[in-house]
């Protein structure tokens, strides 16, 4: 299963609240709704969200496996 879990914390680290992230950078309520409930995004959003904090993909999301 894939968490965004890391997401959450590289936002507190890098300052940018989700308040900032849809109102600067145009992300919606319904991404933010996807990765606060673990729901599949596409690779283009996760470029996106790689790009605006200036990190790697495992800064936003971490595999574990399923019991």
């Amino acid at each position: 299963m894939i968490t965004y879990e890391p997401f959450y914390e590289t936002l507190k680290k890098k300052g940018i609240s989700t308040y900032k992230l849809i109102n600067n950078y145009g992300m919606s309520r319904s991404l933010l709704d996807r990765l606060k409930h673990n729901k599949p995004i596409s690779t283009v959003t996760l470029n996106d969200l790689c790009t605006i904090l200036d990190c790697g993909v495992e800064d936003i999301l971490f595999f574990k496996k399923d019991d």
